[in-house]
């Protein structure tokens, strides 16, 4: 080292080491090897040193530019103006508006069953047929003795009134007289309770014959003929339901009973749609007929109950069935498919299908949803092109390409 040159620091360490590992011995060289070698295979089982790993961020952001350079394939669909039906859905149970369980009025033996199950009745048909003899004997042998007791009552009544001449003769005494009376009266009692006895068989010799009291369908037989039958018999004999026409009995929120009483109150009728457990398919559309008088405090609903002319028998009592209750219908008002709806962190949004075949986003204000379609308060005009499928590959300003539309 000539003179005038300075040693910096860092040159000092470094000759420093060097004149140290020159007289290290062997084994400390070896060991400081291994201790190198298995730091290093370390490092690469980690994947720090793998060649791939230092781009890997450089790569990433080149792959997110050629994706925001391709072109992705979408469907699309117009805003269009319409009308958009305000619907309350609700859960509904089939209640008939009549269901009678046939029984006897009167014990006797079961002659004949006159229905067949699952048949349609009117009021008035006969069902069956209990035996008859024993209350015909019962009102023979009441009328036996009303026309005993009518017998003695005449006999007293004319007494009574030779009584009353002799006693202007003064031939017999008042008392007598007095007495006859009240005989008489006691026969026209027992007179007025043989009459009602007589009619009380004649009712049991006319409830031998069990006739329907309602129009319906009869339901299954609980009894065959030839057992013995009474008024204490829980299940009857069938049970006849009213089912055309039917009701459904549901309940709303109590938020709801303004809009549906102001419908209600005027001349036009609530249309009510009937659906299956799955809502595909429309069982019965029918009307909104009354609703409850008061609120259940406990769910804070009120229930209200639709009519349905049920021709096809699609509604069964006691069926639980979804219901639509059409309150209000919105015209001139924007709709699209709500698939085109995305919802993120600005709230409801969609992606406009720009005149450069790029996407924008746009945010909206929905209203109510019907269906597959749900209609835009604000946010988008009619004519306007949004993206319904494949939006989750977008974001602003990316370069799209337009599917053919999929037969309907």
């Amino acid at each position: 080292m000539t003179e005038g040159q300075q040693i910096t620091p860092v040159k000092r360490f470094f000759l420093q080491t060097l004149n140290r590992m020159r007289v290290m011995p062997r084994r400390t060289w070896l060991l400081l090897l291994t201790l190198f070698t298995l730091a290093l295979a370390i490092l690469i089982w980690r994947g720090w040193l793998h060649p791939t790993h230092a781009n890997s961020a450089t790569k990433l952001q080149s792959s997110s530019r050629l994706d925001s350079a391709q072109v992705q394939t979408v469907r699309v669909a117009q805003v269009t103006l319409g009308e958009m039906p305000i619907e309350l859905n609700a859960l509904g149970t089939v209640t008939p508006l009549a269901s009678v369980t046939a029984k006897t009025q009167v014990s006797g033996t079961l002659m004949k069953v006159m229905f067949r199950e699952g048949q349609f009745v009117q009021k008035g048909d006969l069902l069956a047929q209990i035996d008859p003899r024993p209350h015909q004997i019962n009102l023979q042998n009441a009328q036996g003795i009303l026309a005993k007791d009518l017998a003695l009552l005449k006999q007293a009544q004319a007494d009574l009134k030779r009584y009353r001449i002799l006693l202007k003769q003064d031939s017999i005494s008042a008392k007598q007289v007095a007495d006859q009376a009240s005989l008489v009266e006691q026969y026209q009692g027992i007179v007025q309770a043989d009459r009602a006895q007589v009619d009380q068989y004649k009712l049991n010799l006319a409830h031998c014959r069990i006739t329907t009291p309602i129009s319906g369908r009869v339901g299954l037989r609980q009894v065959d003929a030839g057992n013995y039958v009474q008024p204490s018999d829980a299940n009857g004999i069938v049970v006849i339901t009213r089912m055309r026409p039917t009701s459904v009995i549901f309940s709303l929120p109590e938020d709801a009973l303004p809009a549906v009483l102001k419908r209600l109150h005027s001349t036009q009728k609530l249309p009510v749609s009937a659906y299956d457990r799955n809502r595909s398919i429309v069982l019965e559309k029918g009307h909104l007929k009354t609703i409850d008088n008061q609120i259940d405090t406990a769910t804070g609903t009120i229930k209200l109950r639709a009519h349905f002319a049920n021709q096809q028998d699609m509604l069964y009592p006691n069926q639980f069935v979804n219901i639509n209750l059409l309150v209000n219908t919105l015209r001139g008002i924007a709709i699209v498919p709500s698939s085109a709806i995305q919802n993120g962190s600005i709230g409801p949004y969609v992606y406009i299908v720009n005149a450069d075949r790029t996407v924008s986003v746009r945010t909206l204000k929905t209203g109510p949803v019907s269906g597959e379609y749900t209609s835009i308060r604000a946010g988008l005009t009619p004519g306007e092109q949004v993206v319904i499928d494949g939006a989750d590959r977008l974001r602003e300003g990316t370069k799209i390409a337009i599917a053919p539309a999929q037969p309907a």
